[in-house]
């Protein structure tokens, strides 16, 4: 995969399904990262995190939110 990017999806709870945000946003496979998977922000919002391709993020924004940067989260300081 490519350079990945964040970008939101709003779902009813009953929905909140990867392959729903998905078919809602109009993506394959291919431009998802499904072992990130759907990520809960504000589910009783219903707002959901989807890791995608860049060109994907751009192609699906708007309706979806963002896309946003996904920066490598690591430690701070040394380690315990």
């Amino acid at each position: 995969m490519g350079a990945m990017v964040l970008v939101t999806v709003q779902l009813a709870p009953s929905e909140a399904t990867l392959e729903q945000a998905m078919r809602q946003l109009g993506l394959t496979e291919d431009e998802v990262d499904t072992d990130y998977g759907l990520v809960p922000l504000m589910p009783e919002q219903g707002l959901y995190a989807v890791r995608v391709e860049e060109e994907a993020g751009r192609r699906v924004s708007p309706p979806a939110g963002g896309p946003f940067t996904d920066p490598p989260i690591e430690p701070y300081g040394p380690p315990h």
